[in-house]
């Protein structure tokens, strides 16, 4: 995805379809430092107030940290697990069993001078996805939303 996508006001979020795959991603440049977005997405008990996307989220948000994710888009209950996080740079939340089904949501940042680059992706694989992929959600709305209630708190306090 080129840097010319991450300028776009409001931010857009791409989606690409296979058989076994499905990718969903946004990008967007946001006037605060790594740091603070960081802290924003490694605060479980904050998400909730800034993030309309998130309903509650329980847990660590720390590497092999286990998650309660519920979102506004579904009744279901989450459960991924912080597989990798790097501070201030990187992080994945992984969920499901290879090879049926998985998810796995990768959070970066991107430091570009004042601004950051933030980037998240989900990529969901597996042989029962063509069966299950009607049940999903349009993936590209709720990343939109993320994005902008991100940039916007990012942005407004700190």
């Amino acid at each position: 995805m080129s840097y010319q996508l991450a300028m776009q006001d409001p931010p857009r979020a791409t989606t690409r379809s296979a058989m076994f795959r499905l990718e969903t991603e946004i990008q967007v440049d946001i006037r605060a430092k790594p740091e603070r977005i960081w802290q924003l997405l490694t605060d479980a008990s904050d998400f909730p107030r800034w993030n309309s996307t998130v309903t509650s989220i329980e847990g660590s948000i720390a590497l092999g940290g286990k998650l309660e994710l519920r979102v506004p888009i579904s009744e279901r209950t989450f459960t991924p697990k912080v597989s990798d996080l790097k501070v201030n740079e990187r992080m994945v939340w992984s969920d499901g069993a290879a090879p049926f089904f998985r998810g796995v949501r990768t959070f970066e940042l991107e430091p570009r001078g004042e601004q950051t680059l933030f980037r998240m992706r989900e990529v969901m694989t597996g042989v029962l996805l063509p069966m299950i992929r009607g049940s999903l959600p349009d993936f590209a709305p709720v990343f939109e939303q993320y994005a902008r209630d991100l940039k916007q708190e990012a942005e407004g306090a700190g």
